[in-house]
């Protein structure tokens, strides 16, 4: 769910303004797990331009007060949901504590970093929600430490279906400020894309691992 048109828009034209997303569905970029993609998000950049900086920690902060009303910890996900997670608890006055990927090798051997009591109720910040996976593990560490997850807000998702599911199989509404279909109206308007590509865009979202696997095969070829 995204919190309101406008705001989708505008965070989706940022985001290809400054080349935080790029979209190439001839050329596609490689992913971690191996997979071919047409789009590549890196969010952090937003971070570095202060006044989309700035528009995206209010909307953020708009958004867990509209929609998570009951929050009294913010937590980020290691690592790019924890810069946007320190700015959202400092605007809100709440504690912040944030989520590793894994235990700490060394140490006290934590897993969540800030102090945080059972029985908190917490929103989760996010910057890009691709499957869900990682940050749905995150939020499973909460619980498991006697946290109550509010839910998990994010700067963008690719609204894949495998998120939808895993989101729903977690019990863990998930607001984001935009989306997959807002960023494509939004490169389609301002001539990042052109109608040609759309329907590969669209397709990929629909099955990303056949989409890469198509692709792969016309690459090799």
């Amino acid at each position: 769910m995204i919190v309101n048109p406008e705001t989708a828009k505008t965070v989706a034209l940022y985001l290809l303004k400054i080349n935080a997303i790029k979209l190439s569905p001839e050329k596609p970029f490689t992913w971690t797990s191996g997979l071919l993609s047409p789009i590549y998000c890196d969010n952090r950049l937003a971070l570095s331009y202060p006044a989309i900086r700035d528009f995206i920690r209010q909307e953020l902060t708009k958004a867990v007060k509209e929609n998570f009303s009951d929050t009294n910890l913010v937590v980020g996900v290691a690592t790019a949901g924890i810069p946007q997670g320190v700015l959202v608890a400092q605007e809100l006055n709440l504690p912040f504590a944030y989520v590793r990927s894994s235990v700490k090798a060394h140490g006290m051997t934590n897993r969540i970093e800030g102090y945080v009591q059972k029985g908190q109720t917490a929103v989760v910040v996010e910057d890009l929600i691709s499957t869900g996976k990682s940050s749905l593990a995150a939020v499973e560490a909460l619980r498991n430490a006697g946290i109550q997850i509010a839910g998990m807000i994010s700067v963008f998702t690719y609204d894949l279906p495998a998120a939808e599911e895993n989101f729903e199989k977690a019990n863990c509404r998930l607001i984001s400020l935009s989306d997959y279909p807002y960023l494509m109206e939004a490169a389609l308007a301002n001539n990042f894309i052109d109608n040609d590509m759309l329907d590969s865009l669209f397709a990929w979202r629909s099955n990303p691992q056949k989409w890469s696997e198509t692709h792969a095969g016309q690459l090799r070829n």
